[in-house]
């Protein structure tokens, strides 16, 4: 039951809106002003004075900087997602927050505990103080710090409006509900449990599995969960490979959490989708449907390659192929001799780019309306980190090696590019924070990624680092 069909959105594509992004503003976020990073942040030295920190080390900066960037609105809050230079302001995704909270937990420290469960009580404030529901969802983003939109209209609260609500985002209207979203969330609370043995987080992450039960399924006949709903509450038609591995995931670790076994039917049904997306003659899986009968063959992402087999632990067998068709089929080589790269000159970056549509994209045109044209070679890096993680889970002959060299590119990209930006018109540490792209990319989704320091890139690589597989159940 396959067919050719316009893509299904992912989770991400709901965050393309035209960001005022210009290929002026993006050739000084990639360019040399990252070698003089150090004269724009604070010295990024261990705290006993021996010496610089760590590349990980540096990675949990970014995150508490993103963290803190709004110390006179409130002490309940999430995490900026993005530099300011990336136009969407005080923007913190649910998504990203999730991540954040699962890479701080990886850390295995007491300070990064702390702030992991303070992101955890900051995702169930916004699912008990949303301003229209109370059945346990999340919205996409949240704001959480005052600016000024670019119409002049005044964004004036911190997460916390004057009334007690989660300031949810409006503005860029980030105010629908993905399945994807919520089983992160949901990923991240579960996780919380297991490690704090604190009993809301647990039934936050419960609420939210029941808001997907009752939104989500289908019977369609590829079955499965669908997308989730728009700002208007309105059910979307797609039903997507990633949320439904996102979902083995949660499913599973409900089932663990609760002792019903109603969750373990739930996952089943979540992995049967995923187990239907597999093109066995090419060994890889398609990105869903959308409309629940026709699978849509093109584009291909990255992510339905790595996160399957990090939810489902396909070692060995047929599934095992996705990892290397990702690795041969959307591998990227970035530097400035590329047609519209922000690489400087002498710097190059390897990686994996976002789908199949990435690397035919039409570098004469921009990616939308009012931004730069795409890069074919643009690395993302969020993409490279979990492929990174995949491949040392895997621990195939040459896996390990490859993984390396993979994580070394982020970390050269940590070092190196986004220099000067801010997070809500603070200087970030020294050389702190992976950026989502090494250049301008075009997923092939509707929407890009750019050279601008990010949450979501940050904590992947952290959890690449750190070997730690935040979807095994």
């Amino acid at each position: 039951m396959t067919g050719r069909q316009g893509p299904a959105p992912s989770r991400r594509s709901l965050i393309g809106a035209g960001l005022g992004i210009t290929a002026a503003g993006l050739a000084a976020a990639g360019s040399g002003q990252a070698l003089a990073a150090g004269s724009h942040g604070a010295a990024a030295s261990a705290p006993d004075g021996t010496g610089p920190l760590s590349a990980p080390a540096r990675g949990r900066a970014f995150l508490a900087a993103a963290m803190d960037a709004y110390p006179d609105h409130g002490r309940v809050r999430l995490a900026q997602s993005y530099t300011d230079q990336a136009g969407l302001f005080s923007t913190a995704f649910t998504y990203d927050n999730a991540l954040a909270i699962l890479a701080l937990l990886a850390a295995r420290r007491q300070e990064s505990l702390a702030r992991a469960t303070a992101l955890g009580d900051a995702l169930l404030y916004a699912q008990t103080h949303d301003p229209a529901y109370d059945d346990g969802r999340l919205r996409q983003a949240y704001n959480v710090g005052p600016y000024t939109f670019y119409d002049g209209t005044p964004q004036p609260d911190g997460f916390v409006r004057a009334d007690g609500t989660a300031n949810v985002g409006t503005q860029f209207g980030f105010t629908g509900t993905a399945v994807g979203d919520m089983a992160w969330a949901g990923i991240a609370l579960s996780a919380l449990t297991l490690r704090t043995g604190a009993g809301r987080f647990r039934t936050g992450a419960v609420r939210i599995g029941e808001w997907i039960e009752r939104t989500g399924r289908t019977d369609e006949p590829l079955g499965g969960y669908k997308f989730g709903v728009d700002g208007a509450n309105q059910r979307l038609p797609f039903t997507s490979t990633e949320h439904n591995t996102d979902l083995v995931c949660l499913f599973g670790r409900l089932a663990r959490l609760t002792g019903d076994r109603v969750w373990l039917r739930r996952r089943a049904r979540a992995e049967a989708f995923v187990r239907r997306m597999w093109e066995p003659a090419g060994g890889f899986f398609y990105t869903g449907t959308n409309d629940g009968v026709t699978v849509n063959t093109s584009p291909v992402p990255e992510d339905t390659q790595t996160w399957t087999h990090l939810a489902l632990g396909f070692r060995t067998g047929a599934y095992a192929r996705s990892l290397d068709w990702a690795v041969a089929e959307l591998a990227v080589l970035d530097h400035a001799g590329r047609t519209n790269s922000t690489v400087p000159r002498g710097q190059s970056y390897e990686g994996v780019t976002f789908s199949s549509a990435s690397l035919v994209t039409n570098e004469d045109a921009p990616i939308a309306e009012g931004q730069p044209k795409p890069d074919r070679n643009g690395v993302w890096f969020e993409g490279t980190a979990h492929l990174a993680l995949a491949l040392r889970d895997r621990g195939k002959r040459g896996d390990e090696a490859r993984a390396r060299r993979l994580l070394a590119s982020a970390e050269q990209a940590q070092d190196l590019l986004g220099g000067g930006q801010t997070i809500g018109g603070q200087a970030l540490p020294e050389r702190a924070g992976v950026v989502s792209a090494s250049s301008p990319l075009d997923t092939g989704f509707g929407f890009g990624y750019y050279p601008y320091r990010h949450t979501g890139a940050t904590a992947w690589y952290l959890m690449a680092a750190a070997r730690f597989n935040p979807l095994r159940a």
